[in-house]
């Protein structure tokens, strides 16, 4: 019974996680259909450092991809790394969240090379390492291995924090990466609980029968 109600619970939470990832991917697609159908560039509301208008796309950066490919591209990695992030840490992903929107585009804007830096890619890799750190302080493997997962479907991940592309925002991706690594410290207590080592379980498991045998006698 009570395995049923956590399933529940388990449930609920995923269907809960997922509306602010959907809204989020369905915003990036209607600004790209919006642009093609009228027939616009936007790339000028991308981030350009040390600029004063350039401030303008710490917001409206991630929103703005070069073309479909490319959005379908950050769309994929970027839904199941924020669905994972809502569902595994639900009490902070709002705040990790804007956090990493935020500072990951201010710190691009302090330190990118001098050109328009588009794209949402910078998110993915501050939720791709604030997950993945996130599992390491707090030895949980499912976060983990959805990071890993997701890296290893999106192998470019792993080199785009190198300058071995002159198109690409490795910028942001570093930018993202360091976030992610700074929101999993400061959240550190946050999350899903540690799991308890084996032996513990099979003592309380113990417990639980000797409890119960007593329990027997008694009554």
């Amino acid at each position: 019974m009570k395995k049923t109600e956590e399933d529940n619970i388990d449930l609920r939470r995923f269907r809960i996680s997922l509306v602010f990832p959907l809204i989020f991917i369905l915003l990036l697609w209607l600004v790209k259909i919006i642009e093609v159908s009228e027939n616009v560039e936007l790339f000028y509301l991308g981030l350009y450092p040390r600029r004063i208008t350039g401030l303008l796309g710490i917001i409206t950066a991630p929103l703005i991809h070069a073309n479909f490919n490319h959005l379908i591209n950050n769309s994929v990695p970027l839904f199941f790394l924020s669905l994972a992030l809502f569902f595994f840490y639900h009490k902070v992903a709002l705040r990790v969240f804007f956090y990493a929107y935020f500072f990951t585009g201010i710190t691009v804007w302090i330190f990118a090379r001098s050109s328009y830096h588009i794209g949402a890619s910078g998110l993915i890799y501050a939720f791709g390492s604030f997950l993945f750190f996130g599992g390491i302080i707090r030895q949980n493997v499912n976060l983990l291995a959805i990071s890993l997962l997701v890296t290893f479907l999106y192998g470019s991940m792993v080199w785009g924090i190198f300058p071995y592309k002159p198109d690409m925002s490795w910028e942001s991706h570093l930018m993202g990466m360091i976030t992610g690594l700074v929101l999993a410290i400061i959240y550190r207590n946050e999350g899903p609980p540690i799991p308890k080592p084996a032996w513990e379980e099979d003592e309380a498991q113990a417990d639980e029968k000797v409890n119960s045998n007593k329990e027997k006698i008694l009554y």
